[in-house]
Order: C-alpha cells, then structure tokens, then sequence
C-alpha cells in the first residue's frame, strides 16, 4: 500500500488540524545546527559525495518520522508509506531543476538514484520533472554560505503540505564541523515536537559510523 487515509473526524490531532489548515501561511519553521564532522571527514576520505550523503540520511530519518510522511491531498490526510527527495539540482548556466529522487534505505542505490536525476537535469533545460507526487520533501542547498533564516517562495492558491528542508554550507567550529539546516513544515500536520524527532534521527545517522570496508 503506498499509503493509508488518516479519518480527521477520530484522529487524535483533530483540533490542531482544523486550526492550521484554515491559515493562509500554515507553514511554521526553524533554523538550527547539526554536527557534520564524522561525517565530512568520513565523505572526504572516501571521496564520496558529501551533499549525496547528507541528503540520503536526511530523507532516511524523514522516514523514520511518521509526522513528516503526513500529506494532504484533497480532503484526505494521507500517511505515506516511503517519502522521496525532490531536491534542486544546479546546472553549469546557472540555472537548475527539480529532481524525483526515488528513496532507497540503501546508500548506494540511492546515490545511483541521484547520479540519474542529475544527468537528466542535466540534458534539459525543463524546471519540473516528469513525475510529481505529494509524497516528497522539498529540499534545497545552499553551500556557500551559512544562514540563520530561510523564507520560501510559496503559491499559496496552490494546496502544498510538503515539508522544505534547506542546508546551509558546512564550517568548521574549533574541532567540529556544522551545517545550518531550516526545516519548514505544515503546522496542521507536523509540531515543533515533530521536527525535534526528525533532527534527532538526522543526527544520529550523521554520527553513524562505517567500517571503512562494504560501505559502498
């Protein structure tokens, strides 16, 4: 099943639903550090895509978040059961697209999901991809600079609960490594407790440690 209907007349988060879904701007965020330097370091002896590997253990403690897999399409709330990563991806001009990133637990099978959407963007100037799904992430990255707010552009005529996480441009800190990140999400379906699980699940992976052998 890729996902089941949640009943809004029974479900637990009924008055808080019915609140926020009302607001023209339901969205609500924060900006916030992670700790990125097991995993930068890890990247860079590897030769391995930073950026590849932040955003496959962004959207694997996505999925480990039930708040963060909630939609509304219509008049359902939907509970999906896997969420992909639509993320922008840069070409050389200057411009960029809008990938569909299909989710693999698997880092490998992820990044060859990646390598794919980027040679796709790559060989068009088109700005959506072919498939759309509600069932995604709205990712962005934003490597050159660190940043302490983030605002969205947002067509609000346009029915849209999909989370925007952005990522801010990782610095060293005495001995550490960090990475702003901004995580914005619809207030009806997702609480500041909500977003706190999903950055406690992101660290965690990113502290994750690899055997140097069979991680890719």
């Amino acid at each position: 099943m890729e996902y089941s209907v949640i009943n809004p007349h029974t479900w637990y988060r009924k008055e808080i639903f019915n609140f926020f879904k009302t607001f023209e701007e339901p969205y609500t965020g924060i900006v916030t550090e992670v700790n990125v330097t097991y995993a930068y370091n890890f990247c860079k002896k590897h030769h391995i895509s930073f950026f590849k590997y932040y955003l496959h253990k962004s959207i694997v403690a996505i999925n480990k978040t039930n708040a963060m897999k909630l939609r509304i399409v219509g008049e359902e709330i939907r509970l999906y059961d896997k969420i992909h990563a639509s993320a922008t991806i840069a070409r050389q001009n200057g411009t960029f697209g809008f990938s569909h990133i299909i989710y693999d637990e698997d880092f490998q099978k992820f990044s060859n999901h990646v390598n794919a959407e980027i040679e796709r963007i790559q060989a068009t100037d088109k700005l959506l991809p072919p498939k759309h799904s509600e069932n995604v992430i709205h990712y962005s990255s934003l490597p050159w600079f660190k940043f302490t707010a983030v605002s969205h552009a947002r067509k609000f005529s346009f029915q849209d609960s999909a989370p925007k996480i952005s990522f801010g441009k990782a610095f060293a800190n005495n001995d550490e490594m960090l990475m702003n990140v901004s995580v914005h999400a619809h207030h009806s379906l997702v609480d500041g407790k909500d977003i706190a699980e999903f950055l406690a699940h992101f660290q965690q992976l990113l502290d994750e440690k690899h055997g140097d052998v069979n991680f890719i």
